[in-house]
């Protein structure tokens, strides 16, 4: 088992944890026995989250930017000075652009990278160099099937996922035999507040096909599953392993012309330009 057992002095940080996959995962970890830090830009959403879930676990709240140097660099003396040790650390903190490049705004661009790329490598680091001494330890960096492959329309995005991939394999690489390990959680479309803040409507979620969609509960326990039995980079859902082989199988050409044509975002940027 590679999820560390739980333990009143230690602690599973997780990030984004305010709405969607980061507070279902939290929510799966105290379902397991583990304490929690709860950590997000909405401090009341999270003190909501703890207040459902403080009981038999510790449950810490700590708001924080992610997209923050100095932010980040206090936040795990934070937690130690709170009397506690991170066994666990979930990196599901992202946020995500939408639409053509030629239509986009640098900053939200650059933005993305600081939470998707640049938080994961920072708290990554600081906690695999805490927790290798220690010999115990797990990290769950969230990606998305739309880093497996060029996506048209959300170009930025998908770069930065592809780079989560990459990345979380190496270090898992890296920590063989060192009692801490590495797993990546690939979500495929999931109706969370995430597709909202990116600037995608109601009416464009129809644009993915219906049979890709997870409920965020669902995917936060293969996530935890991932952790629990070391399974490295998991898929979350049958239906988005078959897809994303299918895309990954197809014509870089063909897979341009097919997602390009059909993402919504590119859609209505066409029209606004138009």
């Amino acid at each position: 088992m590679a999820l560390p057992s739980p333990s009143p002095a230690t602690t599973a940080v997780v990030t984004g944890a305010s709405s969607g996959i980061g507070a279902d995962i939290a929510r799966e970890l105290v379902a397991c026995g583990h304490g929690v830090t709860l950590v997000a830009r909405r401090e009341e959403r999270l003190r909501d989250l703890a207040n459902e879930l403080s009981g038999a676990v510790r449950v810490e709240v700590i708001a924080c930017d992610v997209a923050d140097p100095e932010a980040r660099a206090t936040l795990f003396d934070e937690i130690a000075d709170r009397g506690l040790s991170i066994d666990i650390l979930v990196n599901n903190a992202g946020i995500g652009t939408m639409g053509a490049v030629e239509q986009s705004t640098p900053g939200d661009e650059i933005a993305q990278v600081r939470v998707n790329v640049e938080a994961v490598i920072d708290l990554t680091t600081r906690a695999v160099q805490q927790m290798v001494p220690r010999g115990r330890g797990a990290i769950l960096n969230v990606g998305s099937t739309a880093g497996f492959h060029p996506f048209p329309g959300q170009s930025g995005y998908a770069g930065t996922k592809a780079f989560v991939h990459s990345y979380s394999e190496g270090v898992r690489g890296e920590l063989e035999g060192t009692g801490v390990t590495v797993a990546t959680l690939c979500p495929g479309p999931v109706r969370t507040e995430f597709l909202q803040s990116a600037g995608m409507d109601e009416k464009e979620f129809d644009a993915f096909p219906k049979f890709l969609w997870m409920p965020s509960r669902d995917v936060a326990k293969v996530g935890v599953d991932a952790l629990e039995n070391d399974r490295g980079t998991v898929i979350a859902g049958v239906q988005n392993k078959l897809s994303t082989r299918l895309m990954q199988a197809l014509p870089r050409k063909v897979l341009l012309k097919l997602l390009a044509g059909n993402h919504p975002a590119l859609r209505r940027d066409s029209k606004s330009v138009g």
